[in-house]
């Protein structure tokens, strides 16, 4: 499958039986045996208009489930992060957010990748989000906490985690009604802690993501 074949096509059922097909028989393969990653990143800069491909280390953070156990990126080490912040209170674009990350999830975990790759949620609204509201948001959108796990700073550090977001470059605004006006993005981190890509917006080709996301779980520098 070509580089402008694959960006044509659409997220839907076909194109996701297309994906895992792909993913099972390269996953384990190192990317170097075809192309370098530097080779894909560089592809998918070109094919994919809502991407940011960069490598530089990802803020840590310290933060907690919703279950009050302490969750840091470090822990993650050796798997692929996709991260991103929300709020549950969001009316427009956050449930829209998720439904986009539980699908790139559902493409993900029938294959090898779903021990490699760990999804992490963040809210920027601690005081609200208490953890009866996170334990019920996953289900509601079709997340799945095998490898996914919702973090908060907790309600007595309202702003840490608008803070945090605000070191990955995305501002939340606290709006009146505490409402909260901010950008969509998707990060990427690789294995060693780096910030690898951001992916704008919720129009970004999810084939174009998995296929990224498949490829760092095989670098291994």
């Amino acid at each position: 499958m070509s580089g402008p074949d694959l960006h044509r096509q659409n997220s839907g059922p076909k194109v996701r039986g297309l994906v895992l097909g792909l993913m099972l028989a390269s996953v384990g393969v190192a990317p170097a045996a075809a192309h370098s990653l530097k080779d894909l990143e560089d592809s998918l800069q070109k094919r994919e208009p809502y991407v940011q491909v960069m490598s530089k280390k990802a803020p840590e953070f310290a933060l907690q489930d919703a279950d009050g156990n302490r969750v840091r990126l470090s822990d993650f080490a050796g798997k692929v992060v996709v991260l991103n912040f929300v709020y549950t209170n969001c009316p427009d674009v956050c449930p829209l957010h998720s439904e986009v990350i539980a699908s790139i999830q559902e493409a993900i975990n029938p294959t090898l990748m779903k021990g490699l790759v760990q999804f992490v949620t963040i809210t920027t609204d601690p005081k609200r989000d208490t953890p009866a509201v996170m334990k019920t948001y996953g289900s509601a959108h079709g997340l799945d906490p095998v490898n996914w796990v919702f973090l908060t700073s907790g309600p007595d550090k309202p702003a840490a985690t608008r803070e945090l977001a605000k070191r990955y470059g995305l501002k939340f605004k606290v709006l009146e009604g505490e409402y909260q006006l901010h950008a969509v993005v998707t990060y990427l981190i690789d294995k060693s802690g780096n910030l690898r890509g951001k992916y704008f917006g919720l129009k970004f080709n999810e084939t174009n993501m998995i296929v990224h996301i498949n490829a760092l779980t095989n670098d291994n520098h």
